[in-house]
């Protein structure tokens, strides 16, 4: 079992532009965003350039890659388009994920079972590029292993079931993340982790230890309402921070 000490951040700033967007001009500035999650602990910055540019903005994926320091992982659907521009900009990881126009957030893992013809390309052509690929996916062992055929180094898994359930329910979601990411793992992919973690939920998927990332980008937004940003993004680090060594003691005991 690969045992991941430190579980990396990576703060996602789409909805400061969404805030930006809803008014128009440029405040507040994503980038600006991405500058404050780094001196608070950020070890990346995850956007996602949707079909419909309904936050981010080609200019500011144009600004990240020119200006931010920490690695940038693009989020993005795999059609030409999203290719060409992450060919482009050459980020230091792209994670495909589902995208419908009508839906308001991502509302599942991708199929890479079902779309493995159409998804093989897009790994290969990326990861001949230099750029990390990641398969953004419900923790399913069929997903996984499809992952694994397709050749990406690297998946992540969707918590938004288990982020929406309660009680008995959401152990069973947890559960389903604890053996997904144990048998990503024994199949030699990195784990990463993400959707709808809050400040009540992240302890445990941190605690899972096979996961090396976890991708949260809402929740810390909708915080820094009330705290502030980097406020947020340093509680939420020690949350994970906290959870991760107690794995950690629970190991060397």
């Amino acid at each position: 079992m690969t045992l991941v000490n430190r579980l990396r951040l990576g703060v996602n700033i789409d909805h400061v532009a969404t805030i930006r967007n809803a008014r128009g001009g440029r405040h507040p500035d994503p980038v600006r965003a991405a500058r404050l999650a780094a001196e608070a602990g950020a070890d990346g910055i995850t956007a996602h350039l949707r079909e419909d540019r309904r936050h981010i903005s080609d200019e500011d994926i144009e600004r990240l890659s020119r200006e931010i320091d920490l690695p940038l992982n693009l989020e993005m659907a795999a059609t030409e388009e999203m290719l060409l521009i992450a060919l482009r900009h050459k980020p230091h990881a792209v994670c495909m994920v589902p995208e419908k126009r009508e839906e308001l957030t991502t509302e599942g893992g991708l199929d890479v079972a079902a779309q493995h013809r159409h998804l093989a390309s897009y790994v290969e052509r990326l990861g001949g590029a230099g750029i990390r690929v990641s398969l953004f996916i419900d923790p399913s062992p069929v997903q996984l292993h499809v992952a694994k055929a397709l050749g990406a180094p690297v998946v992540e898994l969707h918590t938004g079931a288990y982020c929406e359930a309660n009680g008995a329910a959401r152990e069973a979601e947890l559960q389903r993340l604890i053996e997904a990411a144990a048998y990503a793992d024994d199949l030699g992919l990195e784990v990463h982790a993400g959707h709808g973690l809050a400040f009540d939920s992240v302890g445990p998927v941190a605690a899972i230890p096979q996961i090396a990332e976890l991708n949260i980008g809402h929740f810390l937004v909708g915080e820094a309402i009330f705290g502030g940003l980097d406020s947020s993004i340093k509680r939420m680090r020690a949350l994970m921070d906290q959870a991760r060594a107690g794995v950690s003691g629970a190991e060397s005991a």
